[in-house]
Protein backbone atom coordinates (compact mmCIF):
# COMPACT_ATOMS: atom_id res chain seq x y z
CA UNK A 1 0.00 0.00 0.00
CA UNK A 2 2.59 2.54 0.78
CA UNK A 3 4.30 1.54 -2.63
CA UNK A 4 1.08 2.95 -4.38
CA UNK A 5 0.59 6.00 -2.15
CA UNK A 6 4.26 7.04 -3.03
CA UNK A 7 3.82 6.36 -6.59
CA UNK A 8 0.53 7.97 -7.52
CA UNK A 9 0.68 9.88 -10.40
CA UNK A 10 0.83 13.65 -10.59
CA UNK A 11 -1.22 15.59 -13.45
CA UNK A 12 0.18 17.85 -15.82
CA UNK A 13 -0.57 20.51 -18.83
CA UNK A 14 1.56 20.85 -21.45
CA UNK A 15 1.46 23.26 -24.32
CA UNK A 16 1.17 21.27 -27.61
CA UNK A 17 1.09 23.41 -30.82
CA UNK A 18 -1.27 25.68 -28.85
CA UNK A 19 -3.29 23.00 -27.37
CA UNK A 20 -3.28 21.73 -23.76
CA UNK A 21 -2.20 18.25 -23.32
CA UNK A 22 -3.02 16.36 -20.05
CA UNK A 23 -0.39 13.92 -18.76
CA UNK A 24 0.34 12.04 -15.56
CA UNK A 25 3.69 11.38 -14.50
CA UNK A 26 4.98 9.50 -11.58
CA UNK A 27 7.96 7.70 -9.98
CA UNK A 28 11.42 9.35 -9.51
CA UNK A 29 14.06 7.66 -10.69
CA UNK A 30 15.30 5.30 -13.51
CA UNK A 31 14.36 4.84 -17.45
CA UNK A 32 12.19 6.64 -19.10
CA UNK A 33 8.99 5.16 -20.28
CA UNK A 34 6.04 6.91 -21.84
CA UNK A 35 2.40 4.97 -21.69
CA UNK A 36 0.15 5.36 -25.23
CA UNK A 37 -3.23 4.42 -25.23
CA UNK A 38 -5.66 3.34 -28.12
CA UNK A 39 -8.71 4.33 -29.63
CA UNK A 40 -11.50 6.36 -27.40
CA UNK A 41 -8.99 5.60 -24.35
CA UNK A 42 -7.10 8.31 -22.25
CA UNK A 43 -3.76 7.64 -20.16
CA UNK A 44 -6.44 6.34 -17.70
CA UNK A 45 -6.67 3.22 -19.00
CA UNK A 46 -3.07 2.43 -17.57
CA UNK A 47 -3.75 3.38 -14.27
CA UNK A 48 -3.40 -0.39 -13.35
CA UNK A 49 0.35 0.13 -14.31
CA UNK A 50 1.41 3.34 -13.72
CA UNK A 51 2.21 3.12 -10.19
CA UNK A 52 3.80 0.01 -10.22
CA UNK A 53 6.09 0.56 -12.47
CA UNK A 54 7.40 3.54 -11.15
CA UNK A 55 8.55 1.98 -8.30
CA UNK A 56 11.98 1.56 -10.61
CA UNK A 57 10.76 4.08 -13.68
CA UNK A 58 9.96 7.74 -14.57
CA UNK A 59 6.76 7.05 -15.91
CA UNK A 60 4.60 9.56 -18.22
CA UNK A 61 0.84 8.54 -19.72
CA UNK A 62 -0.66 11.38 -21.39
CA UNK A 63 -3.80 11.88 -23.58
CA UNK A 64 -3.17 12.11 -27.28
CA UNK A 65 -4.89 15.19 -28.57
CA UNK A 66 -8.32 14.28 -29.37
CA UNK A 67 -8.84 11.86 -26.70
CA UNK A 68 -8.89 12.32 -22.85
CA UNK A 69 -8.72 15.28 -21.14
CA UNK A 70 -6.64 16.50 -24.12
CA UNK A 71 -7.73 19.43 -26.44
CA UNK A 72 -10.00 18.18 -29.22
CA UNK A 73 -9.51 20.90 -32.16
CA UNK A 74 -11.40 20.75 -35.06
CA UNK A 75 -9.38 18.24 -37.81
CA UNK A 76 -7.57 19.90 -40.71
CA UNK A 77 -4.58 20.75 -41.58
CA UNK A 78 -1.97 21.64 -38.99
CA UNK A 79 -2.63 25.00 -37.83
CA UNK A 80 -1.14 25.87 -34.12
CA UNK A 81 -4.42 26.30 -31.72
CA UNK A 82 -6.89 25.84 -34.21
CA UNK A 83 -6.42 22.50 -36.08
CA UNK A 84 -4.36 19.15 -36.52
CA UNK A 85 -5.04 15.93 -38.78
CA UNK A 86 -5.88 13.21 -36.69
CA UNK A 87 -3.51 11.35 -38.52
CA UNK A 88 -0.27 8.91 -37.22
CA UNK A 89 2.31 11.18 -38.17
CA UNK A 90 0.53 13.96 -35.83
CA UNK A 91 0.42 11.03 -32.80
CA UNK A 92 3.84 10.37 -33.43
CA UNK A 93 5.22 13.81 -33.59
CA UNK A 94 3.55 14.80 -30.30
CA UNK A 95 5.13 11.74 -28.58
CA UNK A 96 8.76 13.15 -30.02
CA UNK A 97 8.16 16.22 -28.66
CA UNK A 98 6.84 15.27 -25.30
CA UNK A 99 10.38 13.40 -25.07
CA UNK A 100 12.21 16.07 -25.84
CA UNK A 101 10.58 18.82 -23.90
CA UNK A 102 8.95 17.53 -20.94
CA UNK A 103 11.09 14.19 -20.63
CA UNK A 104 14.79 15.70 -22.34
CA UNK A 105 16.04 12.40 -22.63
CA UNK A 106 15.28 9.15 -24.77
CA UNK A 107 12.32 6.64 -23.49
CA UNK A 108 10.47 3.31 -23.65
CA UNK A 109 7.35 3.69 -25.57
CA UNK A 110 4.46 1.37 -24.36
CA UNK A 111 1.04 1.31 -26.11
CA UNK A 112 -1.87 -0.19 -26.59
CA UNK A 113 -3.77 -0.98 -30.07
CA UNK A 114 -3.58 2.39 -32.28
CA UNK A 115 -1.19 3.36 -29.42
CA UNK A 116 1.48 0.69 -30.97
CA UNK A 117 1.24 2.30 -34.05
CA UNK A 118 1.82 5.75 -32.49
CA UNK A 119 5.11 4.52 -30.93
CA UNK A 120 6.53 3.37 -33.99
CA UNK A 121 5.60 6.18 -36.09
CA UNK A 122 7.67 8.33 -33.30
CA UNK A 123 10.57 5.75 -33.35
CA UNK A 124 10.74 6.35 -37.35
CA UNK A 125 10.28 10.11 -36.69
CA UNK A 126 13.66 10.30 -34.05
CA UNK A 127 15.41 6.66 -33.81
CA UNK A 128 17.55 8.16 -31.09
CA UNK A 129 15.18 9.45 -28.41
CA UNK A 130 13.39 6.38 -28.46
CA UNK A 131 15.54 3.08 -26.70
CA UNK A 132 13.06 0.59 -27.10
CA UNK A 133 8.84 0.09 -28.59
CA UNK A 134 6.53 -2.53 -26.07
CA UNK A 135 3.17 -3.19 -28.50
CA UNK A 136 0.03 -4.44 -26.22
CA UNK A 137 -2.24 -6.18 -29.30
CA UNK A 138 -1.51 -3.37 -31.66
CA UNK A 139 -3.80 -2.25 -34.29
CA UNK A 140 -3.18 -4.37 -37.16
CA UNK A 141 -5.79 -1.81 -39.32
CA UNK A 142 -7.51 -4.54 -41.24
CA UNK A 143 -9.97 -1.77 -42.77
CA UNK A 144 -6.95 0.04 -43.99
CA UNK A 145 -7.10 0.17 -48.10
CA UNK A 146 -4.33 -1.67 -48.62
CA UNK A 147 -5.77 -4.38 -46.38
CA UNK A 148 -9.42 -4.94 -47.11
CA UNK A 149 -8.44 -7.35 -50.34
CA UNK A 150 -7.90 -9.74 -47.40
CA UNK A 151 -11.32 -9.53 -45.97
CA UNK A 152 -14.27 -11.05 -46.47
CA UNK A 153 -16.31 -9.55 -49.64
CA UNK A 154 -18.89 -8.36 -46.94
CA UNK A 155 -16.25 -6.55 -45.20
CA UNK A 156 -14.74 -5.08 -47.78
CA UNK A 157 -18.04 -3.59 -49.29
CA UNK A 158 -19.73 -2.52 -46.06
CA UNK A 159 -16.67 -0.75 -44.59
CA UNK A 160 -16.11 2.27 -47.15
CA UNK A 161 -20.48 2.36 -47.51
CA UNK A 162 -20.28 2.58 -43.56
CA UNK A 163 -17.39 5.66 -43.86
CA UNK A 164 -19.43 7.44 -46.53
CA UNK A 165 -22.51 7.29 -44.87
CA UNK A 166 -20.88 8.35 -41.70
CA UNK A 167 -19.24 11.26 -43.16
CA UNK A 168 -22.62 12.48 -43.47
CA UNK A 169 -22.39 15.37 -40.55
CA UNK A 170 -26.00 14.72 -38.90
CA UNK A 171 -25.80 10.80 -39.89
CA UNK A 172 -22.04 10.56 -37.96
CA UNK A 173 -23.56 12.67 -35.07
CA UNK A 174 -26.24 10.85 -34.13
CA UNK A 175 -24.22 7.37 -34.73
CA UNK A 176 -21.74 9.04 -32.27
CA UNK A 177 -24.33 9.85 -30.06
CA UNK A 178 -26.05 6.57 -29.93
CA UNK A 179 -22.23 4.82 -29.48
CA UNK A 180 -21.35 6.78 -26.32
CA UNK A 181 -23.78 5.81 -23.77
CA UNK A 182 -23.05 3.14 -21.17
CA UNK A 183 -25.16 0.54 -22.66
CA UNK A 184 -22.95 0.50 -26.15
CA UNK A 185 -19.75 0.98 -24.21
CA UNK A 186 -20.14 -1.61 -22.01
CA UNK A 187 -21.23 -3.82 -25.09
CA UNK A 188 -18.16 -2.78 -26.92
CA UNK A 189 -15.52 -4.04 -24.04
CA UNK A 190 -17.33 -7.03 -23.23
CA UNK A 191 -15.98 -7.93 -26.59
CA UNK A 192 -12.73 -6.89 -26.51
CA UNK A 193 -12.21 -8.08 -22.57
CA UNK A 194 -11.99 -11.77 -22.03
CA UNK A 195 -12.63 -11.62 -18.89
CA UNK A 196 -16.37 -9.69 -17.66
CA UNK A 197 -15.10 -8.38 -14.56
CA UNK A 198 -12.47 -6.03 -15.78
CA UNK A 199 -15.54 -4.39 -17.69
CA UNK A 200 -16.09 -1.85 -14.53
CA UNK A 201 -18.30 0.83 -13.84
CA UNK A 202 -15.05 2.70 -13.80
CA UNK A 203 -13.76 1.69 -17.06
CA UNK A 204 -17.09 2.77 -18.78
CA UNK A 205 -16.90 5.75 -17.28
CA UNK A 206 -13.52 7.05 -18.22
CA UNK A 207 -14.43 6.26 -21.78
CA UNK A 208 -17.58 8.05 -22.07
CA UNK A 209 -16.78 11.28 -20.16
CA UNK A 210 -14.30 12.70 -22.51
CA UNK A 211 -17.15 11.82 -25.50
CA UNK A 212 -19.23 14.53 -23.63
CA UNK A 213 -16.40 16.97 -24.94
CA UNK A 214 -17.10 19.79 -27.63
CA UNK A 215 -15.20 18.28 -30.21
CA UNK A 216 -15.31 14.57 -29.17
CA UNK A 217 -17.41 13.62 -32.45
CA UNK A 218 -15.01 15.57 -35.17
CA UNK A 219 -12.27 13.12 -33.49
CA UNK A 220 -14.26 9.97 -34.06
CA UNK A 221 -15.69 10.50 -37.14
CA UNK A 222 -11.93 11.71 -38.82
CA UNK A 223 -10.57 8.40 -37.38
CA UNK A 224 -12.95 6.32 -38.63
CA UNK A 225 -12.83 7.70 -42.06
CA UNK A 226 -8.90 7.51 -41.80
CA UNK A 227 -7.82 4.54 -43.86
CA UNK A 228 -3.91 5.26 -45.22
CA UNK A 229 -1.27 6.10 -43.50
CA UNK A 230 0.99 3.93 -42.23
CA UNK A 231 0.72 0.00 -41.56
CA UNK A 232 2.45 -1.20 -38.26
CA UNK A 233 4.44 -3.20 -40.75
CA UNK A 234 5.89 -0.51 -43.01
CA UNK A 235 6.81 0.77 -40.03
CA UNK A 236 8.51 -1.98 -38.12
CA UNK A 237 10.78 -2.09 -41.44
CA UNK A 238 11.94 1.28 -40.56
CA UNK A 239 12.45 1.38 -36.79
CA UNK A 240 15.74 0.41 -35.22
CA UNK A 241 15.15 0.08 -31.57
CA UNK A 242 13.76 -3.05 -30.05
CA UNK A 243 10.41 -4.26 -30.34
CA UNK A 244 8.81 -6.30 -28.16
CA UNK A 245 5.27 -7.66 -28.84
CA UNK A 246 2.73 -8.84 -25.81
CA UNK A 247 -0.30 -9.87 -27.44
CA UNK A 248 -3.67 -11.28 -25.59
CA UNK A 249 -4.31 -14.38 -27.03
CA UNK A 250 -8.39 -13.88 -27.04
CA UNK A 251 -8.41 -10.49 -29.22
CA UNK A 252 -11.57 -10.81 -31.53
CA UNK A 253 -10.03 -7.87 -33.32
CA UNK A 254 -6.76 -7.90 -33.60
CA UNK A 255 -6.08 -11.54 -34.28
CA UNK A 256 -2.70 -13.26 -32.75
CA UNK A 257 -2.52 -15.61 -35.63
CA UNK A 258 -2.37 -12.64 -37.79
CA UNK A 259 0.04 -10.85 -35.40
CA UNK A 260 2.37 -13.21 -35.67
CA UNK A 261 4.01 -12.26 -38.93
CA UNK A 262 5.84 -9.22 -37.00
CA UNK A 263 8.01 -11.70 -35.55
CA UNK A 264 9.74 -11.69 -39.30
CA UNK A 265 10.90 -8.53 -38.62
CA UNK A 266 14.33 -8.35 -37.22
CA UNK A 267 13.58 -5.81 -34.77
CA UNK A 268 10.75 -7.81 -33.13
CA UNK A 269 12.98 -9.88 -30.20
CA UNK A 270 10.29 -11.63 -28.72
CA UNK A 271 6.03 -12.22 -28.85
CA UNK A 272 4.70 -13.33 -25.61
CA UNK A 273 0.95 -14.17 -25.68
CA UNK A 274 -0.74 -14.05 -22.66
CA UNK A 275 -3.48 -17.01 -22.89
CA UNK A 276 -7.02 -16.09 -21.84
CA UNK A 277 -6.66 -12.25 -22.38
CA UNK A 278 -8.49 -9.57 -24.51
CA UNK A 279 -7.47 -6.35 -26.33
CA UNK A 280 -6.43 -4.47 -23.44
CA UNK A 281 -3.71 -7.11 -21.38
CA UNK A 282 -2.42 -3.65 -19.38
CA UNK A 283 -6.16 -3.74 -17.62
CA UNK A 284 -7.11 -7.09 -18.43
CA UNK A 285 -4.07 -8.78 -16.72
CA UNK A 286 -1.95 -5.77 -15.26
CA UNK A 287 0.30 -7.95 -13.18
CA UNK A 288 1.67 -10.30 -15.81
CA UNK A 289 2.33 -6.86 -18.50
CA UNK A 290 3.94 -4.95 -15.50
CA UNK A 291 6.45 -8.01 -14.43
CA UNK A 292 6.71 -8.47 -18.42
CA UNK A 293 7.86 -5.06 -18.78
CA UNK A 294 10.27 -4.32 -15.98
CA UNK A 295 11.77 -7.57 -16.91
CA UNK A 296 12.06 -5.87 -20.82
CA UNK A 297 13.30 -2.89 -19.60
CA UNK A 298 15.90 -4.00 -17.05
CA UNK A 299 17.45 -6.30 -19.13
CA UNK A 300 17.70 -3.13 -21.91
CA UNK A 301 19.16 -0.97 -19.50
CA UNK A 302 21.85 -3.33 -18.61
CA UNK A 303 22.77 -3.46 -22.41
CA UNK A 304 21.92 -0.13 -23.34
CA UNK A 305 23.28 1.75 -20.18
CA UNK A 306 20.82 4.16 -20.23
CA UNK A 307 18.70 5.46 -17.44
CA UNK A 308 21.21 5.51 -15.14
Amino acid sequence: MSICVLNQPQTHIWQWQGFPIYYQVAGTAGPAVVLIHGFGASSGHWRKNIAELAQDHRVYALDLIGFGRSAKPKPGSLQAGQSVPYEFETWGQQIVDFCQNVIGEAACLIGNSIGCIVALQAAVLNPKGITSVVMLNCSLRLLHTRKRASLPWYRQLSAPIFQKVLSVRPIGYFFFRRLAQPKAVRQILQQAYNNPEAVTDELVNMLIDPALDKGAADVFLAFINYSQGPLPEDLLALVTCPVLCIWGGDDPWEPVELARAFTQFPVVQDFIVLEGVGHCPQDEAPEQVNEIVKTWIANLKQILNYGA
